[in-house]
């Protein structure tokens, strides 16, 4: 469970940090995000999530 919380956690800073410091940048990103259709929005995730859990089965065993 602590691990849980320290990835949610880590997830936090990163996203903060990314507005903290590109606001703007941040900004076309989701712009740009509203214009892609949401069946490749749902693929693209759906394929980061695999990734995410393969990284964390690799590293984790």
């Amino acid at each position: 469970m602590k691990d849980l919380f320290t990835a949610l956690a880590l997830i936090l800073v990163i996203e903060g940090a990314l507005y903290a410091l590109f606001p703007d940048g941040m900004k076309r990103v989701i712009a740009v995000a509203l214009d892609i259709p949401a069946v490749t929005l749902r693929r693209a995730g759906l394929v980061s999530a695999m990734v995410g859990v393969m990284l964390v089965w690799l590293l984790r065993g």
